[in-house]
């Protein structure tokens, strides 16, 4: 097991451990029975994780009580589950002595986090990411929440885990189409942290898409350090964590657009596209670099351009909504360079007039091979 120190200074109760490996699910609980022996334990999963058997491999014969997620996805990533699970919790008389068990992806992994965050006013939760995107991205750094009616993680908080197991084993059960988006994540860190983790993305990406247990390892622990870094020096976002939102201003205007038909990194991908045009348009990004997010998404079958079938309008309305807007004037994160980010005088962050914006959405709602007709998506 190759274990990734995390440490967030600022909250010192706040530094976990991250340990990843192959086939590690059954050895969470004892070690977790054993490092926090006067809790009790709450694993929630959803049901495609349940049908998996990674539930089953998790609690094993240690009689933990769970909750199951159903339906499975973004549909459920509401203040309704949450309230369901900690219902859960009461009608089981749990106390401030619990402690919740994540298993499952990005979703599972914001609403038990959040969850966490607010069962008597905040009890401990370990993080078991399935996903790439949550084994890149989501499961570290300790923000959850949910979607309202009108936009994605509208209600959240900061609850950093108290440890993050990954499993890599666990990514085999994954379809491919969830296996290839969540790739985008891992494409983001490099983008804005790593230029070197960008060739080795290139050079390797076959025997990503092999799913290797080796190169799958060194992919979670790459993207641990990156985050981790980032988070180490702005746990609550105050400028620099920022950058991690890099393609996302975009990314979540069209995930949200697209009624969550579009997978997370799917969005993440165009959004990418999308800030790396409008960083050229503001002199700030080469150009070369589009080029090469865009082909290595071409490898990896994600879109590069905006659905057919959803208006600007629309993305306009869920950017002014994003949570770095500032007077409802959406603010983005955009590169100097392959592996850097503006910094944008500290805030990391830049303004972007509207008609440029304009011009950049009317470039990405080009062909990109795919559309939203009649309720559903066609790639």
């Amino acid at each position: 097991m190759t274990i990734t120190e995390v440490s967030i200074p600022e909250r010192p109760r706040a530094a976990y451990r991250v340990c990843i490996g192959d086939a590690i699910l059954p050895a969470i609980i004892p070690e977790l029975q054993r490092d926090w022996p006067g809790l009790r334990l709450f694993a929630v999963t959803d049901a495609s994780l349940r049908d998996h058997g990674h539930l089953a491999a998790l609690v094993g014969d240690h009689g933990i009580d769970s909750f199951v997620i159903d339906p499975p996805g973004e549909v459920s990533k509401t203040l309704r589950t949450v309230e369901a699970i900690l219902t859960a919790l009461e009608t089981r008389r749990y106390g401030r002595d619990s402690l919740l068990i994540a298993l499952g992806g990005g979703t599972v992994g914001d609403i038990v986090g959040f969850a966490a965050a607010l069962f008597k006013r905040g009890v401990p939760c370990v993080q078991a990411p399935t996903t790439t995107v949550a084994q890149a991205d989501s499961a570290l750094g300790g923000k959850v929440g949910v979607d309202s009616g009108l936009s994605k993680n509208a209600y959240g908080a900061f609850h950093h885990p108290a440890r993050v197991y990954m499993d890599c084993g666990t990514l085999r059960t994954l379809d491919e189409r969830h296996f290839r988006a969540g790739l985008a994540e891992s494409v983001k860190h490099a983008m804005i942290a790593d230029a070197a983790f960008f060739g080795y993305l290139e050079a390797n990406l076959n025997r990503i898409l092999a799913r290797e247990a080796a190169v799958l390892e060194e992919l979670g622990a790459r993207n641990c350090r990156i985050k981790g870094a980032v988070v180490f020096q702005d746990p609550e976002e105050a400028g620099l964590r920022r950058i991690l939102n890099f393609g996302h201003t975009i990314g979540h205007a069209v995930e949200s657009a697209s009624g969550y038909r579009l997978l997370h990194g799917e969005s993440v991908a165009i959004g990418i596209v999308g800030a790396c045009l409008l960083g050229e348009s503001l002199g700030l990004t080469p150009p070369g670099i589009r080029q090469r997010a865009a082909a290595l998404f071409g490898r990896l079958g994600l879109p590069v351009a905006i659905p057919k079938g959803i208006p600007e309008s629309v993305l306009l309305d869920a950017m002014a909504r994003d949570k770095k807007a500032k007077g409802q004037t959406p603010r983005f994160v955009v590169l100097e360079a392959l592996g850097r980010v503006c910094p944008a005088g500290g805030h990391y962050v830049v303004e972007v007039r509207p008609e440029m914006l304009h011009t950049v959405l009317t470039v990405l709602a080009g062909d990109g091979g795919l559309a939203i007709e009649n309720g559903e998506l066609s790639i």
